[in-house]
């Protein structure tokens, strides 16, 4: 086959991912160095498109990077004023006053943000500096030059939606070439996974942890609306079938978003966390508070959570880990964005005093000694003991150990120690005959949504001739394996609809990839018990739109 031949531009560097991490890295080395060449890619089709959080922000990685944010017109304005804390039963809930709370968990002095609006107004900032941005520009492959990572390739289109090569209108992108590449491209990007496996980086750390984020955009009834209220819930209706919790968040124009979190780390593979979110809001708290409102956009994604333990090593050759890429959140706090900014400040100034010695496609190791020494390990060590302690003992355990622990880590001190993550969450799931299925209600229209009707509120798009970005690597697992043994937990584990088990009458049942409705949550590579999908970056834009999420 002939090799392909790619246009190349070359940068000083290179940053996949506009995030808050990647805008971060790019506006950092713009103030250091007015002449430094960046370029940012995303594969959004807009900055923001793909940008889906919480969001209460901690300013703090904000007053790092633009001390003087608050007067330049930053979508930052909802400042928190109310913070309830509510363990849920099925019919009532019991609220845990906020003076045993550790000082790290009290919310006041952060805002209430849209995170796709702020990154979109951080890529007008770096703009302004002269940093390039390219959105739809999906970053497919990275470029090496013997064990360095030289770049990437980005823009490829046209590839036959069957065979996957080269079609009549294939256009190859081109190689975007740095003297060192940053990923931000949020939680378990694509080239980052292939980075962590070439490089062994995560060779002594333990294995990353994941929670499935679900979140919708309500309009409500303005007599029930508090602008700056934040409330955090745990308890029902998971159970003890996993660990997870709830965010309610009212920001401005009567709006609340409305988010339910699944660990996934759960053992019983009939459990459908998208079913369990539209359960949660009919909880009389949560039903009374919607009532009479509208549910404008829907959208989920994946989030780190292990914590101090689980952060790979952040840097080889040429390339470097950014943000949720590393996994820097803060899982108390719920927190990650503020990390994340700093991540790339410090990526960014690692950067620039290398290429200002004359160096590239080394190892940043100045950079890897900031987050593992500064004000980032400073956040995380923390509260590195709380989601083990949740997944060997369950929620009161973690409430009332992990509490007692962060209040002692504010003095330097832990019972503890630093405790380990043992399973990944593929690894944790068990066999479908050992667990009793869930009967879920079916959703009312009103209060819940099946799973299409909401993905529709996502505004997601992919060109349907292009090929699966889902790849199987063995074509048989998910019927051969995964139906007798897990009863093809895909079809509960993805919130978008992405798989089915077709069972036709006198037929043999097949197994169905609806990759158009993907939200590039990336749960299915993370939790598939046999880890059997890849996710891949779809060709151009495709994906969701957030609008405000």
């Amino acid at each position: 086959m002939t090799a392909i031949q790619r246009e190349k531009m070359d940068y000083d560097v290179v940053i996949v991912g506009a995030g808050p991490s990647g805008l971060s890295a790019a506006i950092r080395l713009k103030q250091l160095d007015p002449e430094r060449s960046v370029v940012v890619l995303e594969k959004g089709s807009e900055v923001g498109a793909h940008i889906l959080s919480g969001a209460v922000l901690d300013p703090s990685g904000l007053d790092a990077l633009l001390p003087d944010w608050r007067n330049m017109s930053a979508p930052i304005k909802t400042e928190v004023k109310s913070d309830n804390f509510y363990i849920l039963g099925p019919a009532g809930q019991i609220r845990i006053p906020n003076w045993p709370m550790p000082p790290l968990m009290n919310n006041h002095g952060n805002y209430i943000v849209s995170m796709a609006n702020v990154c979109r107004w951080m890529a007008g900032v770096a703009e302004g500096l002269g940093v390039e941005i390219f959105p739809g520009m999906a970053c497919s492959e990275l470029v090496y030059e013997g064990d360095t990572v030289v770049g990437v390739v980005a823009g490829e289109f046209g590839r036959d939606a069957e065979t996957r090569e080269p079609g009549p209108s294939y256009e190859p992108g081109m190689e975007l070439r740095g003297k060192y590449v940053f990923l931000s491209e949020g939680v378990r990007g694509s080239l980052a996974k292939q980075v962590i496996e070439k490089y062994q980086l995560s060779k002594g750390h333990c294995p990353q942890k994941f929670g499935l984020g679900m979140k919708e955009i309500w309009e409500i009834d303005p007599a029930k609306h508090r602008e700056g209220t934040v409330t955090h819930t745990m308890g029902w209706p998971l159970g003890g079938n996993a660990g997870g919790g709830s965010f309610i968040y009212h920001l401005e124009n009567n709006q609340v978003y409305v988010g339910f979190v699944v660990h996934l780390n759960y053992k019983n593979p009939h459990l459908y966390p998208y079913m369990e979110f539209q359960r949660f809001k009919h909880h009389p708290m949560v039903a009374e508070l919607l009532k009479g409102g509208k549910r404008v956009a829907y959208g989920a994604r994946a989030i780190s959570e292990g914590g101090w333990q689980s952060i790979p090593k952040m840097v080889a050759p040429g390339v470097a880990l950014l943000g949720c890429t590393a996994g820097l959140v803060n899982v108390p706090r719920i927190k990650g964005n503020h990390n994340a900014m700093l991540s790339g400040i410090a990526a960014a100034e690692a950067a620039n005093a290398a290429i200002k010695a004359g160096r590239s496609g080394d190892e940043l190791a100045s950079y890897e000694a900031d987050v593992r020494s500064g004000v980032i390990a400073k956040d995380l060590k923390k509260v590195r003991n709380v989601k083990p302690l949740w997944s060997r003992f369950g929620l009161i355990a973690s409430l009332i150990g992990g509490g007692l622990d962060m209040w002692l880590n504010t003095f330097g001190m832990t019972i503890f120690g630093t405790l380990r993550h043992k399973k990944s969450d593929a690894a944790s799931t068990g066999l479908a005959k050992d667990y009793t299925p869930i009967n879920y209600p079916r959703p009312d229209g009103k209060l819940s949504f099946d799973r299409l009707t909401n993905v529709a509120f996502s505004f997601t798009n992919h060109d349907e001739g292009q090929p699966a970005h889902l790849v199987l690597k063995d074509l048989k697992v998910p019927i051969g394996v995964n139906l007798p043994q897990y009863a093809e937990p895909a079809q509960r584990y993805c919130p978008a609809g992405v798989y089915e088990v077709i069972a036709e009458e006198g037929k043999a049942p097949r197994f169905q990839i609806n990759f158009q409705n993907c939200v590039h949550c990336k749960t299915c590579d993370i939790k598939d018990p046999s880890q059997n999908i890849t996710w891949t970056t779809p060709m151009g834009g495709g994906g969701p739109n957030y609008p405000n999420m």
